[in-house]
């Protein structure tokens, strides 16, 4: 099953890669329907057993941008969240990924914003442009943690995803992924099937209710929903 994802993931960098080439960018159109297909190609390799709760929060997507917010159990979180996200939406991804062949470059292309954890400098301009993202109409998806949990509970969050949801004025949708651990467990290489992964989408969170003088009662709130929808072990 890796090594279906990992020529799929080819596949799709090597296409916009081209495209890129031939045309100075892709559209955002098109960027949508390959990353949808990547994420379907995923679940039918696995045959994760994906159950999304909260749809009618989701489906406010459908006309307001969002700063969409999860927990981060593993790295199979990325295509479990395309997979039940039927909207734009890009990433905010760790340095480390841009420095994979092929793929990191094809992120950039496509809009990916990455953000080096190690360098406040770096990741202050990171959170700028995923501002300009979310300001063009593209949802953003971060993960407060920073970094994949290596038990599934989940840990402390960092703050900035909370200020650009403050400075851009864009309301928060909280989101818990559980099950996603156990598809690709930390330090594993192969990929569980038939895994059961729960998607669920909580109701937007208004930041400006807090304000950038409460911006840490926020960051509590959004984690307190988040937490709510894993099982009290992983709180």
């Amino acid at each position: 099953v890796a090594l279906l994802q990992t020529a799929e993931t080819a596949r799709v960098a090597a296409t916009t890669l081209v495209e890129s080439a031939v045309r100075g960018s892709s559209p955002r159109e098109e960027i949508d329907r390959r990353i949808r297909r990547w994420a379907r190609r995923a679940q039918q390799y696995s045959q994760m057993q994906v159950r999304v709760e909260g749809e009618e929060h989701l489906r406010l997507c459908a006309n307001e941008t969002f700063v969409v917010m999860s927990n981060h159990q593993s790295n199979w979180d990325i295509p479990t969240i395309y997979y039940a996200f039927p909207y734009t939406l890009r990433m905010v991804a760790k340095m480390e990924m841009k420095k994979i062949p092929l793929m990191g470059s094809a992120m950039d292309k496509a809009e990916f914003v990455f953000v080096d954890r190690t360098d406040k400098r770096q990741a202050f301009k990171a959170i700028r442009q995923a501002e300009q993202t979310l300001r063009s109409g593209v949802n953003v998806w971060i993960a407060p943690e920073g970094t994949r949990s290596r038990d599934g509970r989940l840990g402390p969050f960092k703050k900035g995803g909370f200020i650009m949801a403050l400075d851009t004025e864009t309301r928060i949708l909280p989101c818990t992924l559980d099950g996603t651990r156990h598809v690709v467990p930390p330090g594993a290489a192969r990929v569980r099937r038939n895994v059961p992964v729960t998607v669920k989408y909580h109701p937007p969170v208004d930041p400006q209710r807090w304000g950038h003088e409460r911006r840490d009662e926020l960051l509590e709130h959004v984690r307190t929903i988040i937490a709510s929808g894993l099982p009290e072990s992983l709180r």
